[in-house]
């Protein structure tokens, strides 16, 4: 296997009613004064915002509101936000809701210390060197960002959206109860099992390394989330299947499954130029676009396909021709995504076909206008991305 560096250090509290302990694990880590960071109503409906505020209140911690993180979350609210910390001397940021609040409490963190624009950290123009401590409680199961190093930002200015990796992005700790998970609509529960499995194989759709142990872990993370993730669209309160689909989100992106492994990272790098330009949920971006990049790209490796067939659909090897496995298991997928009321096209996804200005304009700035190709499976350049954006529809 390749040589790796493993570093994931936030402190997981999981079960019932894990949110009443923020106030205590927030003292614990010397937070005196909390931003809470959050979305829409939900956080505020569900009583959950109110648990929150009074767990800090009985620790003696101060605190302030920013609502309103949103799908792809905006630059724009990030720059509020750290303004706001900046004002009220917070020195601990607190993200609730689902992978936006989160991403968005992560730029803020980053950003309150940093003296220049944030934005030029996203666009790897200049590192950090600091960043305030957060934390977070996830209420939807699919980006990962609970534990992981990653934070994906949305510039309006352009619409461009970047991803930074950083030990920085690491939480000090998350609190994930799999009852805040119940009242999701099924939409969104069905966009969260998309990304954890993605989160998944763009790291198992890879050449240049094998670590038996890192493939095993991925496959079962897979099937799990398959078996699971359909009885939490037929049964939203089945706090068993709730457990499984969000332990499984965390191990999905915290770096366990990549091991060894050089990842692809095309399909969310395609994706994200969707979300940016069309605003979509990233579930949903990202299940519409792999049935095409995985068309694309399979033939590179089609042994590596079949075993994902094999070891996570059940399905039998052609040994005389393992293509035909490989294609089995693609369909197996985009089949599992259709089930849970996933688009597989662009088209399902935006309502209408893409012009082909539109999937220009979503190539190049795919590629950061030039500046770089895309995955690992196979090497795209701006024509194969198109062509991908092509067959998508």
């Amino acid at each position: 296997m390749n040589h790796f560096s493993f570093y994931s250090p936030t402190k997981v509290i999981f079960g019932k009613g894990v949110a009443d302990q923020i106030g205590t694990e927030t003292k614990a880590w010397g937070g005196t004064k909390v931003l809470i960071h959050y979305g829409g109503g939900s956080v505020v409906r569900s009583g959950l915002l109110d648990r929150v505020k009074k767990s800090l209140d009985e620790s003696g911690i101060a605190h302030v509101e920013l609502g309103g993180a949103v799908p792809n979350p905006r630059l724009g609210l990030v720059y509020e936000g750290i303004d706001l910390c900046r004002k009220e001397g917070v020195d601990f940021i607190l993200g609730i809701g689902g992978g936006s609040a989160i991403d968005s409490a992560k730029a803020i963190a980053i950003g309150v210390p940093f003296e220049g624009d944030v934005w030029d950290i996203y666009l790897n123009k200049v590192k950090e060197t600091d960043a305030l401590p957060h934390a977070n409680i996830i209420t939807l199961a699919a980006t990962g960002t609970e534990t992981s190093s990653s934070s994906v930002i949305t510039n309006e200015e352009g619409w461009l959206k970047r991803g930074h990796n950083s030990p920085f992005n690491r939480p000090r700790f998350t609190l994930m109860d799999p009852e805040l998970l119940y009242t999701l609509p099924p939409y969104q529960t069905a966009c969260g099992i998309v990304d954890i499995m993605m989160h998944t194989m763009d790291r198992y759709f890879s050449h240049g390394g094998t670590n038996e142990v890192t493939d095993r872990i991925a496959e079962v993370i897979l099937r799990t989330t398959i078996q699971y993730g359909k009885i939490c669209m037929e049964d939203p309160e089945n706090y068993e299947a709730r457990s499984e689909v969000m332990w499984a989100g965390s191990l999905s992106h915290n770096h366990l499954t990549g091991l060894g492994l050089p990842g692809d990272w095309a399909p969310h790098q395609i994706e994200h130029e969707l979300g940016g330009m069309f605003d979509v949920a990233h579930g949903a971006g990202l299940s519409a676009i792999w049935n095409s990049w995985a068309s694309y790209v399979y033939d590179a490796d089609p042994m590596r396909f079949a075993r994902f067939g094999v070891n996570v659909w059940g399905l039998d090897m052609n040994w005389q021709d393992p293509s035909v496995t490989a294609r089995e298991a693609i369909r197996c997928t985009v089949d599992f995504f259709h089930s849970i009321g996933m688009p597989v096209t662009t088209t399902e996804l935006l309502g209408r076909e893409t012009t082909e200005e539109e999937m220009q304009e979503l190539a190049v700035k795919s590629t950061y206008f030039g500046a770089r190709k895309l995955g690992n499976m196979k090497v795209l350049e701006e024509k194969d991305i198109l062509e991908i954006y092509r067959n998508a529809r």
